[in-house]
């Protein structure tokens, strides 16, 4: 397709001059998954220690979340500008340099004395996230042939779909057997040896470009990412008509557009072409990665409350329940490139979508307090199953809408997607479960004495602490702030539902073509020096 290939695209360079074989592309995959699990796990693996830091530093619950945040912040604000300067520098340098600086940034915040060094270790751990991140994708799509090239993605989009629940599970068991900063170790060893892969295994790729580096566009896009990531982070906390929120949306909204209309601008000299963005792959797999990440962060909101103060479950017992998901999203995710190859791309996410849509649907029909864990497994599972579906033919719609030359943008873009949709789906499904929490107590707490109803409308954690304190009254309020959860569930499961139905709909329609594999390799781009494969 013309648009997949510019007139004016860049040419590749590349070190050396031979196709690796299959072990050495065996190797090659192993080492970006080790490296891509390192900053998945990373992203939520701080969750489960919240209140350990909180207590050792007599920090804020508002300094806590910063901690939290930055990370995220960082990742999603730099994952363009730096996948773009991936491209032109090197991706292989660019690789080992983000590794050595993640790697140091987790040793600082394992050791870190204070809530401020802890900030700005975990600032640069995302800075540097943000080198690894694209890189890793887009060494898969400059250096894998078109016939294995899907599998590939497949294996990665796996590692970023379960690798969060993965990690959250052994921070959890660390944090259980030992001590919080015992949590670095995992990233730090998985540093070490993708470090140790890389330098042996990866091969250098890079762009030769006529045109200058869009620095005005790395910047604007930079300020548009922190001005509405923010605005996701920070409204549940300080409320969505705040003037704090109010400013960075306004920031992040006028940035946006600056960005679109610099980048029509630049044209073919972009960091962003946006004009590609009527074509069908590149839209329909980035609105599908928005919704089905949102949703499925939306769900871990969910859950972890309904194992924890519903169930009575322990942290860690919490993550091994979200286990069952985050595997059929894995083994889902190897098994979609052979669906798509046989009833093609938009047909396998459109399954992959209505099997999400299906999940929801079961969860919001059968869960109960009665019914425990059994009530929503058939739900998690058929999630799970959906969402590995549609990611890996979502992210492969999307890199191969970009040229060969610009595949660390193309990977920047599907991380951006990802990171937008976690933010989108934490804030928008986790205060649709807080409000129909509150409404359904509000009717519950008649007898109930003030300061305690007061509290157990804050949330149900509030109610199960201060139902002690009520008296004859304690176990009707842990009830009723357990059944209130499951009513705003409920809500939040339905409203989550009707928004995969809309995309449901949009992916049958306007989904990415089905294509043979022949058809696709028949329409993809000369790759000829563009084929970035090379044994460094």
């Amino acid at each position: 397709m013309s648009t997949n290939q510019p007139p004016q695209a860049a040419h590749m360079s590349v070190d050396g001059g031979g196709t690796p074989d299959a072990r050495q592309l065996r190797a090659i995959l192993i080492t970006v998954s080790i490296a891509l699990m390192a900053v998945i796990a990373s992203v939520s693996g701080l969750n489960v220690a919240q209140t350990h830091m909180a207590v050792e530093w007599g920090a804020s619950q508002t300094t806590v979340l910063w901690i939290i945040n930055i990370y995220t912040l960082a990742l999603a604000a730099l994952l363009l500008p730096l996948g773009a300067l991936g491209d032109r520098l090197g991706r292989k340098p660019m690789l080992i340099t983000g590794l050595i600086i993640f790697g140091a940034a987790s040793v600082v915040g394992g050791l870190a004395p204070s809530a401020g060094v802890m900030i700005g270790a975990r600032a640069a751990a995302g800075i540097s996230a943000a080198m690894i991140m694209p890189i890793t994708l887009a060494v898969i799509t400059s250096t894998f042939p078109e016939q294995e090239r899907g599998k590939a993605i497949g294996v990665w989009t796996g590692v970023a779909g379960g690798g969060g629940i993965l990690g959250m599970f052994l921070s959890a068991l660390l944090v259980d057997v030992a001590t919080w900063r015992w949590l670095f170790v995992l990233p730090v060893a998985l540093v070490v040896v993708a470090l140790a892969m890389t330098l042996k295994s990866v091969p250098n790729s890079r762009e030769r470009s006529t045109h200058s580096f869009d620095t005005v566009g790395a910047l604007v896009s930079a300020l548009a990412v922190i001005g509405l990531i923010f605005v996701l982070q920070e409204g549940p906390e300080r409320g969505w008509t705040g003037p704090v929120t109010l400013i960075g949306l306004a920031v992040g909204a006028i940035a946006a557009v600056a960005f679109v209309a610099w980048e029509l601008h630049r044209r073919d000299a972009s960091l962003l072409d946006v004009r590609l963005f009527r074509e069908r792959g590149l839209a329909s797999g980035s609105i599908t990665l928005l919704v089905v990440f949102g949703v499925q962060a939306g769900i871990a909101v969910v859950l972890f409350p309904f194992f924890q103060a519903v169930l009575g479950w322990s942290g860690l017992l919490s993550t091994v329940a979200m286990m069952p998901m985050a595997v059929m999203m894995m083994m889902a995710s190897g098994l979609a490139p052979k669906t798509a190859a046989k009833i093609g791309a938009r047909s396998t996410i459109t399954v992959g979508v209505a099997l999400a849509t299906l999940g929801l649907v079961l969860m919001a029909l059968f869960v109960s307090v009665d019914g425990g864990y059994l009530s929503i497994l058939a739900g998690m599972l058929a999630m799970g199953i959906g969402m590995g579906l549609s990611m890996t033919p979502s992210t492969e719609a999307i890199t191969s809408s970009l040229p060969r030359a610009k595949q660390g943008v193309a990977s920047a873009l599907n991380d951006v997607t990802r990171e937008f949709g976690t933010a989108l789906g934490v804030a928008m499904l986790g205060a649709l479960l807080a409000n129909g929490y509150r409404s359904a107590i509000n009717n519950k707490l008649d007898n109930i004495p003030a300061g305690a109803a007061d509290t157990a409308r804050e949330g149900i954690a509030n109610a199960i602490e201060v139902a002690p304190t009520t008296g004859s009254h304690s176990q009707d309020l842990i009830h009723a702030a357990q059944q209130s959860f499951v009513d705003g569930w409920q809500q939040s499961m339905w409203i989550g539902a009707v928004v995969m139905g809309l995309l449901l709909l949009y992916v049958a329609l306007r989904g990415p073509k089905n294509t043979t594999p022949f058809e696709a390799v028949e329409e993809a781009p000369e790759v000829g020096a563009a084929e970035s494969v090379a044994a460094s």
